[in-house]
């Protein structure tokens, strides 16, 4: 497959907010996981809204597998094959587990050979067990994975995920990030935004530091795990 590339240069606004992105560019290639690090408020999520048509580009251009993409509606960038947990899993608590998952599965687009029901109850096993649960049945770090697992069946070649485990007890987040790690070894693309440094270090292959609304860093995890006056001038770590 082809070197994926996504790029955001230029600046890039909320609707009905002051804030603003200036001279953000990325890029995540195939099977490789991508960090966007920084503290709250620095532009993070809304790189990924942008990203994923929910929030309007005023400047630049954001690409996709080669297809200029900020002027598309969220569902068209979803049908091109980006998948997004959002922060807040979002999740429909009034259908099972079950239904949710396959909600995923009737809007796919994006990779050539699509994850299986099976295979994605064997990355996340415990909701094999919840299958005939509601979503407001669940516990907080179930209703993420659920998130996590709709969003797969939408067979995407990029999966984003916004503080997938902000909030979660210890066991929930140990067993996605194992899950994402199963994930990477299978080729998945994934951009992730989180706070568990130690966690994201171990994941990913590169890293982006934002800092009010620019990315002021890039480079490799053993870049990053090397440089501490980096960490606390710019990640509070």
């Amino acid at each position: 497959m082809k070197a994926q590339k996504h790029e955001l240069p230029g600046s890039v606004g909320f609707l009905h907010s002051s804030q603003a992105l200036f001279g953000v560019s990325l890029e995540v290639h195939d099977g490789e996981v991508v960090t966007l690090l920084g503290r709250n408020g620095m532009g993070k999520s809304t790189t990924i809204k942008s990203i994923m048509g929910l929030v309007r580009v005023s400047q630049g251009r954001i690409t996709f597998n080669g297809v200029e993409i900020q002027s598309l509606p969220s569902y068209q960038v979803a049908r091109l094959g980006i998948g997004l947990v959002p922060e807040g899993r979002q999740i429909f608590p009034n259908l099972t587990v079950l239904e949710n998952i396959m909600l995923g599965a009737a809007h796919r687009g994006g990779r050539d050979e699509p994850y299986t029901l099976d295979e994605v109850l064997d990355i996340f096993p415990r909701l094999g067990e919840r299958l005939k649960n509601y979503g407001n049945q669940l516990s907080g770090g179930e209703q993420q994975m659920l998130a996590v697992v709709r969003a797969l069946m939408t067979t995407p070649k990029l999966l984003i995920l916004d503080e997938a485990t902000e909030g979660l007890a210890p066991l929930v987040r140990k067993e996605i990030w194992y899950g994402l790690g199963v994930l990477k070894t299978r080729g998945q693309s994934i951009l992730v935004i989180d706070k568990n440094l130690g966690a994201l270090m171990k994941l990913a292959d590169r890293h982006y530091i934002m800092e009010k609304g620019e990315v002021v860093w890039t480079g490799s995890t053993d870049e990053i795990a090397a440089n501490e006056n980096l960490k606390a001038r710019y990640l509070g770590v």
